[in-house]
């Protein structure tokens, strides 16, 4: 019997559908039971579309793809409906499709049957069929699940514990593996629903091993295994080893990533399955979501195992044990891009046998301020070895930048860097300090008082070859801790530099303290004793800016960061290193700064009145405190004013709190003593002894062998007493005294 009168006598109708001109072609069974003259006929996708239920025709796309993808049937339920919207009957098609190109998935043609459904009387409506109705929803919805909860997992443990919490509507797999490539091997880089040691026969196995997985991976297409007798029959090799599991069905999915296959994915079923076209599409459309999240977090793992190197390359170690100090460091990258930025530290040892601390950020986060940043450090690290002092270290340095844009990158895009370059003498605590365009360093002394030290400084590296870099002498006290840091530290998280230094600040001075009560807080204070102490503050400096850690290099850092940090911790031996007020009075520390005002730098001023704020931070009395700033204001400015020198600023705390005192002396090196003026009412200066006399508790004018020293002291105790403050000043003025107070010019 010929086919043809084969298909007519068993009511089967045959069908073409050429996927890329859109034609569909039928013979006239086919025609008849999709409700058009019984007669061969050419449609195009759009009436055929129309003579079908329009949820069965989407359905059936979706069958047809996955068909496609994995060389196999496409079968389906469909309802053939005529012109008034009523099902006219239900048909069954079974169908393939031949690629016509081995590039182009999408050339293909598909060739099948189409068979009635006896049963179906018109009018009425199809029977419930997976197709439709509840079990499509909630296959939607979990589809969408696993494709949110697989795209936000950042790493291949986190894919893998995805994979392993899926549970799929209506056959939910009760054991999942997934197999991993090495070269001509596959393994099990992760699974669910078995004990440990179970899988051990499948971690390390050959890809022409007669197993479903490796089959899976060779040839790219899944593996459906409905019943036992399935496996042992395709592959009686490896099958006692799958029976100890006691499972009735199995499927083995490729894992494909940009056309490359990855891995395989196995699901096995405690309960029979058959996998219809419904379940292979869901268990499809998993293993695609899957092969791309472990890509994805495959790539960022080894992205990130190659920018870790590349900066742990780049960046030097701490010596801690430095003779009398302690140092911590830090560096975090930025959370964008490469990982990679041009922010640095390092620790030179001097020919002199003194320690040089350099901190920098080249310009931009990636991997040309990686290099940049690693020649520039380079540099630096030669011209300290070979003497020089900070000031020509950062003018060499700066040439060096300078001639790399120009002749590396012919000027276009040029990058530069600021830098704080640091010799420190161990012995006595004496710090040179050379600043390119960096933040000051910050000197948390040894009652817990926090200042910015403000530092003179030029351009930063890069910018103009030849420029002067001004050296800063101070001294870092014993007990004393010294922060210097990049600007990631400090304006991470939308901060300014004043709103960012206020944050830190909190962190710093709280460390270690005592609260009200007398309890110590259970952070341990850092101290030479205990080095991990300053690793503590570093870490909590970090985690002010970031929050908990949850990936570590040389530090803990969060996933999420806006900019790259570097960070230089130095303790001073002698003291608690920054522990809070604890202490007998005797032992007490003092606190003090010093600041030094030159004739060319009158904006400093501004500097001085900072400082002297910042050590009365916790000060009784608000009101003596801008008097205190007030008369520093005066002083230092006569002597910009009335001399040719500089004006030298040393203020110094000392006493238990409520009852302290505080001494500031401005010395210059003029000889001239003030002397006495009498202002007219309308003259704009003579009256800085006025308010010396006035707002002071005590204040005088000490000749010295090279100029004087005037000086102010204000007592805690005796605020509110006698003593006047600004706010007396603003009260009327009383009746003038037999004896009124000499006017006199500061």
């Amino acid at each position: 019997m010929r086919t043809k009168d084969l298909l007519a006598a068993t009511a089967t109708g045959l069908w073409r559908w050429d996927n890329v001109s859109g034609e569909v072609t039928l013979d006239a069974e086919t025609a008849r039971l999709l409700g058009l003259p019984a007669e061969p006929a050419e449609l195009s996708e759009a009436a055929v579309r129309s003579r079908l239920h329009p949820a069965d025709f989407a359905e059936i796309t979706g069958i047809v793809n996955l068909a496609v993808t994995e060389s196999s049937i496409a079968e389906a339920r469909l309802r053939v409906m005529d012109s008034a919207g009523r099902v006219l009957r239900t048909v069954r098609t079974r169908s393939r499709a031949f690629l016509r190109s081995d590039t182009d998935d999408t050339d293909y043609e598909l060739v099948g049957t189409v068979q009635e459904i006896p049963g179906t009387q018109p009018g009425t409506t199809a029977p419930h069929t997976p197709v439709t109705g509840d079990w499509r929803r909630s296959r939607e919805a979990f589809l969408l699940d696993a494709g949110r909860a697989l795209a936000e997992a950042h790493s291949t443990a986190e894919v893998l514990r995805v994979a392993a919490g899926l549970s799929m509507p209506g056959f939910s797999p009760d054991g999942l593996a997934v197999f991993g490539i090495e070269g001509d091997r596959i393994s099990v880089i992760g699974h669910h629903g078995h004990r440990q040691g179970d899988l051990a026969p499948f971690v390390d196995m050959p890809l022409d091993t007669d197993y479903p997985a490796a089959e899976v991976v060779r040839t790219g297409r899944a593996v459906y295994l409905p019943a036992p007798e399935d496996y042992r029959r395709r592959y009686p090799a490896t099958w006692p080893l799958a029976a100890a599991f006691h499972r009735e069905s199995w499927a083995f999915l490729p894992l494909v990533s940009a056309g490359r296959t990855i891995g395989a994915w196995m699901a096995a079923f405690g309960t029979p399955v058959a996998f219809t076209p419904d379940e292979r599409s869901v268990l499809t459309t998993v293993a695609r979501m899957l092969a791309q999240a472990l890509a994805r977090a495959g790539d960022q793992e080894s992205r990130r195992e190659l920018t870790d190197g590349l900066q742990r390359s780049m960046m030097p170690t701490v010596h801690p044990d430095i003779p009398g100090m302690t140092v911590a460091a830090r560096y975090v990258p930025t959370g964008g891009g490469l990982e990679v930025g041009g922010d640095w530290y390092d620790m030179i040892t001097l020919p002199s046998g003194r320690i040089a601390l350099v901190i920098g950020d080249v310009q931009g986060h990636d991997v040309r301020a990686a290099g940049l940043m690693g020649q520039l450090r380079i540099a630096l690290r030669a011209y300290a070895s070979e003497g020089h002092h900070p000031d020509a270290v950062l003018s060499r340095a700066s040439r060096f930048l300078a001639g790399i844009n120009d002749t590396e990158f012919g000027g276009e895009d040029p990058r530069f860097a600021t830098c704080l370059y640091i010799e420190v003498d161990p012995a006595t605590g004496l710090l040179d300090i050379a600043r390119a365009g960096h933040p000051d360093p910050t000197i948390r002394m040894a009652d817990g008082t926090v200042l910015v030290r403000p530092t003179a400084g030029g351009l930063p590296l890069g910018i103009v070859p030849d420029t002067d870099y001004p050296t800063t002498r101070l001294v870092l006290e014993p007990g004393e801790t010294m922060l210097v840091c990049t600007d990631g530290l400090i304006e991470t998280g939308g901060h300014d530099l004043e709103s960012g230094w206020a944050r830190l600040r909190h962190v710093i001075e709280t460390y270690g303290a005592e609260d009200p009560a007398g309890n110590a807080t259970d952070v341990v204070a850092p101290t030479l004793e205990d080095a991990a102490g300053l690793e503590k503050l570093a870490d909590a400096l970090v985690q002010a800016v970031h929050g908990p850690p949850s990936y570590h290099t040389t530090g803990p850092f969060m996933d999420r960061r806006e900019d790259d940090i570097a960070m230089l911790l130095l303790c001073r031996e002698g003291g608690s290193c920054g522990v809070g007020t604890g202490g007998t009075a005797a032992h007490r520390p003092v606190r003090r700064t010093v600041l030094t005002v030159k004739q060319a730098e009158p904006e400093r001023i501004a500097e001085a009145r900072h400082q002297v704020r910042d050590v009365l931070h916790d000060w009784t009395d608000e009101d003596q405190v801008d008097s205190a700033v007030l008369m520093v204001s005066e002083m230092v400015t006569n002597v910009l004013m009335h001399t040719d020198g500089d004006a030298l600023l040393v203020a110094e705390i000392t006493g238990e709190k409520g009852s302290r005192r505080i001494r500031v002396d401005v010395a210059d090196s003029s000889d001239e003593l003030p002397h006495r003026r009498t202002p007219g009412e309308l003259a704009s200066s003579g009256r800085g002894l006025v308010l010396m006399e006035l707002l002071a508790g005590a204040w005088g004018v000490d000749p010295r062998g090279d100029g004087k020293s005037t000086w102010f002291e204000l007592y805690e105790d005796a605020a509110g007493g006698a003593e006047p403050s600004l706010a007396d000043l603003s009260a009327p003025p009383a009746a003038p005294s037999a004896d009124p107070l000499p006017e006199s010019a500061a």
